[in-house]
């Protein structure tokens, strides 16, 4: 999530200190998360179900007709 949220907001560098390793070696171990996302939906461990879909694209419609919005 915080990874999508720079890319969103389009920040151009991102500065860190630790590699994964070192994250690793205090118990923040990411390896599976770059293993699931590598696999396809249906076979990752976290289930993963949509709904709302028309609702949520109707929201999504009013904010590309914004007219206040930045535009990216």
């Amino acid at each position: 999530m915080c990874l999508a949220a720079i890319y969103w907001a389009r920040i151009p560098t991102l500065y860190y200190a630790n590699t994964r390793r070192d994250a690793a070696r205090i118990g923040f171990d990411d390896t599976l998360f770059y293993r699931e996302l590598r696999m396809p939906m249906e076979r990752r461990g976290l289930r993963m179900r949509s709904l709302l879909r028309e609702e949520a694209l109707e929201v999504f419609e009013l904010w590309r007709q914004k007219a206040d919005r930045i535009r990216c």
